[in-house]
């Protein structure tokens, strides 16, 4: 009876173990899944209107260097806060970029002109991101390959033309394996995951890490009680220096 007394409270240590870290995992008061500052030492955050204002100074001292900024999504629409964030993060010492949201219900040129309408040519900032991820009914009946790829391709030359700056891609696990992987060798990888360290299956290297959703900052007073967060794949000096 004892024997099994013990294994009783054991498992109950175990189910109260893990309901408090799924609680303070939730709520982002921890992660796991955060690298080392000694070997990512340059972070970022990406934000949108989602965060309302942003008081980009109180970001900054948070030891944010670099921040991608959404500017528009599909071939219509711009971010409310866009133009607002951009001109207000540009004041302080935090290098940003934009990014736009790809459709995969438009063309790769309309898009690229509602960008490129967007958003303004500074000096140094961060290339542009053209950020490829599912939405709607399109997790459950991803669009075709070739389409994608040729509405992406359509985009991307014309934001290298306009801009000068080769963008980077976002990619969830699946729209890298389903539309990236062995093509667009040119452009930098931005990798969202969360859950485990980030790698590419084909062993690509990735540029940007976004290893957080459930962040939890000083700075900005949106619905969005969380900022996603973000590391660079190398040197704060590599980063200084780097332009896609």
């Amino acid at each position: 009876m004892k024997l099994k007394y013990k294994i009783i409270i054991i498992i109950s240590c175990v189910f109260i173990f893990l309901y408090f870290f799924i609680i303070l995992w939730y709520n982002g008061l921890i992660w796991p899944n955060t690298p080392s500052k000694k070997k990512y030492p340059v972070r970022g955050v990406d934000v949108s209107s989602y965060q309302g204002e942003i008081d980009w100074e109180t970001l900054e001292n948070q030891d944010i260097d670099f921040a991608f900024i959404k500017a528009t999504e599909g071939s219509g629409y711009e971010d409310e806060y866009f133009q607002q964030n951009f001109q207000n993060a540009s004041e302080t010492g935090i290098r940003i970029g934009a990014y736009h949201f790809f459709s995969f219900d438009s063309s790769g040129i309309t898009q690229a002109e509602n960008f490129i309408k967007t958003v303004p040519k500074t000096q140094n900032m961060l290339p542009p991101v053209i950020d490829l991820e599912f939405y709607a009914q399109h997790g459950s009946d991803p669009p075709e390959k070739e389409e994608t790829r040729y509405n992406l391709k359509k985009m991307i030359d014309a934001v290298y033309d306009y801009y000068g700056l080769m963008p980077v891609i976002y990619v969830t696990d699946i729209t890298y394996e389903l539309y990236i992987k062995g093509y667009f060798d040119d452009n930098d990888i931005w990798i969202r995951s969360i859950f485990t360290k980030a790698e590419l299956p084909d062993e690509r290297k990735w540029t940007f890490w976004q290893y957080c959703n459930r962040g939890r900052l000083d700075g900005y007073d949106g619905a969005e009680q969380y900022i996603d967060l973000n590391v660079f794949n190398g040197t704060k000096e590599e980063f200084e220096n780097y332009k896609g």
